[in-house]
């Protein structure tokens, strides 16, 4: 009821987009839609999947807005943002950023559930985001954290803001030491990001967020703490950025007292604009502490802007993953796709 409900005030908006905007909350969203070809080769044995599938690439449609409040100078912010299946293979609707809060002179206070500092720490580096190609495929801190209450200040020095937010344990295990977790503040995700001009730069840290290690650690650590650098240059045309991170288990989950699971993650990435073309490309690579694993991914694409808000795409990625101790896998992917934002 509650998704047909959401489905009908969508609509509406979207068929009278004037009433909606004039003094109401904005409708707004992206439909992502790609045909791949995807291939999995696993172990010496060359066991290979071979699939086309249509992909919806985390499509979404979302409502969100503010208004005057009678205090103070103070605004009501909201947001309610949704994933949508134009594929059809999964529920219509499904959550994304959905948040309450207060704006003023003070900066943002907002509260619910939504992207933590570290994940939007990353900007704009990862050229394939929502593809196959997503930095989610070797590295952890891509996280959209539940309960979660943010302060973001006003940008400092003409360049600079400061993200921090706490997720209260609200009695539960969070790191998996057989303990409820009951402060205030059991985790925590901080970010210092500068931005002016060409120039973006971005330093945050993760503590006790509900993630996984690639490798070492995996199926046991329930919780990480994450240090992560992102910066990127956007000289005339061009676009070249940078990250590195250091993922590890907030504490031995193991029970083998090998020490605490850790992995080092980097990423480089490029662009470069042509008229409508834009042609891009990127390498990152995982690395575990305590062994030989590791995680590779490369991919390269071409967009093409219809219009502003639209363009059509293809693109080619690989992921690797070599465990210690097991199989090797590939995952390949071609795909084409178009993209409208609205």
């Amino acid at each position: 009821m509650k998704k047909n409900l959401l489905a009908i005030a969508v609509g509406a908006a979207v068929a009278l987009p004037g009433l909606a905007l004039a003094d109401g909350p904005t409708v707004y969203g992206k439909v992502n839609i790609s045909l791949e070809n995807q291939e999995n080769e696993i172990g010496q044995s060359g066991s290979v999947d071979d699939d086309w599938s249509l992909n919806s690439n985390a499509s979404r449609v979302g409502i969100k807005g503010d208004f005057d409040l009678d205090f103070a100078g103070l605004k009501a912010i909201y947001q309610a943002e949704y994933q949508i299946s134009v594929d059809g293979d999964d529920d219509e609707f499904s959550q994304r950023n959905i948040f309450g809060g207060l704006a003023g002179d003070f900066g943002v206070l907002k509260a619910g559930k939504f992207d933590t500092p570290t994940k939007v720490a990353q900007g704009k580096v990862d050229q394939f985001n929502d593809l196959q190609g997503d930095i989610k495929n070797i590295m952890a801190g891509e996280n959209r954290a539940g309960n979660i209450v943010q302060y973001s200040t006003p940008t400092l020095a003409d360049m600079i803001t400061i993200h921090g937010a706490f997720i209260p344990g609200e009695g539960e295990d969070i790191d998996g030491d057989g303990k409820d977790d009951n402060d205030l503040a059991d985790s925590y995700s901080v970010a210092i990001i500068a931005e002016k001009g060409i120039f973006y730069g971005a330093l945050s840290h993760d503590s006790d967020i509900e993630d996984e290690l690639l490798f070492d650690g995996v199926g046991l650590a329930q919780t990480l703490d994450i240090t992560r650098a992102a910066v990127m240059l956007k000289p005339g045309n061009l676009e070249l950025g940078a990250l590195y991170q250091i993922a590890e288990e907030s504490e031995d989950l193991s029970g083998t007292n090998a020490g605490e699971g850790k992995e080092n993650s980097f990423l480089v990435s490029g662009a470069y604009k042509i008229d409508r073309w834009k042609l891009k490309a990127q390498y990152g690579m995982t690395e575990a502490d305590k062994t030989d694993d590791e995680a590779t991914l490369m991919a390269l694409g071409a967009d093409y802007k219809l219009a502003k808000a639209s363009k059509v795409y293809a693109y080619f990625s690989q992921v690797s993953y070599e465990p210690d101790a097991g199989d090797d896998r590939d995952d390949t992917t071609f795909g084409v796709g178009m993209e409208h934002k609205f």
